[in-house]
């Protein structure tokens, strides 16, 4: 933020606002692009109320859209301990290597070094280490089949823990975007999840582009910053990929003066992360904590697609990094006063 010439420094306060709870979906919209879609236009700092399925309007053709293709897992477990059978939640962050896993426990005060976790007959786990966030290390033992099909049968869907609800059955298909493809994310990619076949369909009929990236969410994307001072603040590492067809794909359209959508702050984060000089991209994998807040010059966004985000966040940050904080501030107070539905299950924005 600029003031008389002089810079100043925004602080974890800075991006604070009151969000009511009855605001916060507790469940998704009855049609996936049928939930509302505020547009805000940086340049006149002007604000249109829309659906999400009227996003084609402002896409032209040779325009290109960036998608997120993580896939969400079921990653909530529930276990016994042995001896105690005491009931634990085992929740997996990421694999380490064959069949051991990073997890968060809870109650993590009952789960130590040296216990045994059973979840079914078939499928256990040994707690072999700490890690220094408070989680565990754990290596699983199971018989027959593959370990991702257990999974995909015992296992719960990750609901954020503002949806103050039960996971449910049909939570397994609509906290995960249609175009969901590469296992890993613990959290879904919610921009993406305002899209159906149909309005990917009618994008590509009017001449846009859609290119995939993928970053896999974790657990850090709910986690509440500590710091006042942003520049103390350290992001968890996600792995990411960005395919040379879609580096390919995004040169081009640099070349041809047409702009990029993104489809969410994950997919922000990872193009951004691969930028080599200038508005190029290289294609590339690899892990990232990159942390986007004001002042942040964007190389590979000229719009952005995303959802309404907590109070104090990182994703708030980056947005407002994207758009003028003051300007995203008041579009979240009318978008309050309008009723519109914030986080996960929410509504959408597009910046312009």
């Amino acid at each position: 933020m600029q003031l008389f010439g002089k810079q100043i420094k925004l602080r974890l306060s800075d991006f604070n606002y009151n969000l009511p709870k009855s605001r916060i979906a507790q469940y998704p919209s009855k049609r996936r692009d049928y939930s509302r879609l505020m547009v805000l236009h940086r340049d006149s700092k002007t604000i249109e109320h829309r659906k999400f399925l009227n996003i084609v309007d402002y896409m032209k053709k040779n325009d290109l859209l960036v998608i997120n293709t993580t896939k969400v897992f079921p990653a909530r477990l529930f276990a016994v301990k042995d001896r105690t059978d005491a009931k634990v939640e085992v929740f997996l962050l990421r694999e380490l290597e064959n069949d051991m896993w990073e997890v968060l426990v809870k109650p993590a005060r009952k789960v130590r070094v040296g216990n045994k976790l059973h979840f079914t007959d078939k499928i256990r786990c040994d707690v072999i280490d700490n890690t220094v966030s408070g989680g565990r290390v754990v290596r699983f033992e199971f018989e027959g089949d593959d370990f991702y099909k257990i999974i995909d049968r015992i296992g719960s869907s990750p609901l954020p823990p503002y949806i103050k609800r039960e996971t449910e059955t049909k939570d397994k298909k609509r906290y995960q975007t249609v175009f969901a493809e590469h296992r890993g994310a613990v959290a879904a990619p919610t921009a993406g999840l305002h899209f159906t076949e149909g309005l990917i369909s009618r994008i590509k009929q009017k001449g846009a582009k859609v290119a995939p990236v993928v970053l896999h969410i974790g657990l850090g994307t709910f986690r509440p910053v500590q710091v006042e001072d942003l520049n103390r603040h350290q992001m968890d590492s996600e792995f990411f990929r960005v395919p040379a067809e879609t580096a390919i794909a995004i040169n081009e359209t640099r070349k041809k003066g047409k702009r990029i959508f993104v489809v969410g702050t994950s997919t922000v984060r990872a193009l951004e992360t691969v930028v080599v000089s200038g508005f190029q991209v290289t294609s590339k994998r690899g892990w990232t904590d990159k942390f986007i807040y004001p002042p942040y010059n964007f190389n590979m966004t000229d719009a952005l697609i995303t959802n309404f985000h907590q109070p104090k966040s990182t994703l708030l940050m980056l947005v407002s990094a994207f758009s003028d904080r003051d300007f995203v501030l008041k579009a979240y107070r009318e978008a309050i006063k309008e009723k519109y539905r914030f986080l996960s299950y929410g509504d959408a924005m597009l910046i312009l």
